[in-house]
């Protein structure tokens, strides 16, 4: 074992503070990265403070992870010292179920194992995330980073980019198509850029005038303003996907008005209940409403990819580890465009 810095949540009052970990030894089939910048999550938030009543503490959040390999095990074959790599929300899986076996390890039957607050035999008993210095993780689990990426700017994609191309990238979206991005944040902002990428007619669709020149530096097409229902009516019918990335629950009714017939809107964003779905909404019109969990490491792999190709990054702020409370302050009031990310040569 070796001893780490980090920081690290003790209690649910979400108060982050510098702590030491333990991470294990690199065994057979393991790669040791050394990270360089840790994205911050709202899920990040959401853990610290036990919103979903599972944290273990002490918590040491960060799985949007981007660092250069420092050692590797002796099975190890895709990787080598030097290389830039990330880790994404996954650390482990039983890779032999049915989800395992299609590449979709997020669902894995035996229970995926989350980089933190997952159960694990590691030292501590739950997995540490990327609020630290280094990482140990089995090479399945760990991702190539296109070198032309901006470092700090491809964090994100680890989270953001992945739960927001895979529902993009499964319903097909391409050129000829018009999707529409519900909300403007940290997914919603990866939702226009990779739409726009793929070549569809993106449309920005937000409750806030004030976002509008926004949507457009980041590759909308169009915005929709969703108070408006003069615009709603000009708008009823005509997308053929809607990625919907609002966090919180709310009324998808009004989208659903939005849609083709037989087209899908994705939730990506609300995990929690939400109103009551009006089943006219869905018979009249064939229309379908889907969720999306992150994605499987084939199409992780695939996105980042991707983002290579079309040099797609996240718009972020970088911000030292000392300061992350003050960030975690200004994320619960939306102050942020469009994800922080940690700089972590400045953990000691």
């Amino acid at each position: 074992m070796s001893t780490i810095s980090a920081y690290a949540a003790k209690s649910k009052d979400g108060k982050m503070q510098p702590h030491s970990i333990q991470r294990r030894e690199v065994q057979a089939n393991d790669v040791l990265i050394e990270i360089l910048h840790c994205g911050v999550c709202h899920s990040d938030l959401h853990a610290i403070k036990n919103d979903w009543g599972n944290s273990h503490y002490p918590l040491v959040p960060g799985h949007e992870i981007i660092g250069v390999v420092k050692k590797v095990g002796r099975d190890v074959s895709k990787y080598k010292e030097g290389d830039t790599v990330g880790v994404g929300c996954l650390v482990d899986s039983c890779l032999s179920c049915d989800a395992c076996d299609e590449h979709l390890e997020q669902h894995c039957l035996q229970q995926p194992t989350m980089t933190y607050n997952s159960k694990t035999q590691d030292p501590g008993g739950t997995t540490y995330g990327g609020y630290s210095k280094r990482i140990v993780v089995r090479e399945e689990f760990v991702l190539k980073i296109p070198e032309n990426l901006d470092k700090a700017g491809a964090a994100p994609l680890l989270c953001a980019g992945i739960t927001t191309y895979s529902p993009l990238h499964q319903y097909g979206v391409k050129k000829g198509m018009t999707v529409g991005i519900i909300g403007l944040g940290g997914l919603g902002h990866m939702g226009i850029k990779l739409s726009a990428a793929m070549g569809a007619h993106t449309v920005m669709i937000t409750t806030s005038e004030g976002k509008a020149k926004d949507a457009k530096d980041l590759g909308a097409d169009e915005v929709l303003i969703s108070t408006n229902q003069d615009d709603m009516k000009k708008w009823a019918s005509k997308f053929d996907f809607l990625l919907n990335t609002i966090p919180v629950g709310h009324d998808i009714n009004p989208y659903l008005t939005l849609l083709k017939y037989n087209k899908t809107m994705c939730l990506v964003g609300a995990i929690e209940p939400l109103d009551s779905v009006n089943g006219a909404m869905l018979v009249t019109g064939r229309k379908a409403v889907a969720g999306s969990f992150i994605g499987g490491l084939k199409e992780t792999q695939e996105m980042l990819d991707f983002c290579g190709e079309h040099n797609v990054v996240a718009n972020v702020e970088s911000i030292k580890m000392s300061d992350i409370n003050n960030a975690f302050e200004r994320m619960e009031k939306n102050d942020v465009r469009y994800r922080f990310v940690i700089d972590m040569a400045t953990l000691d």
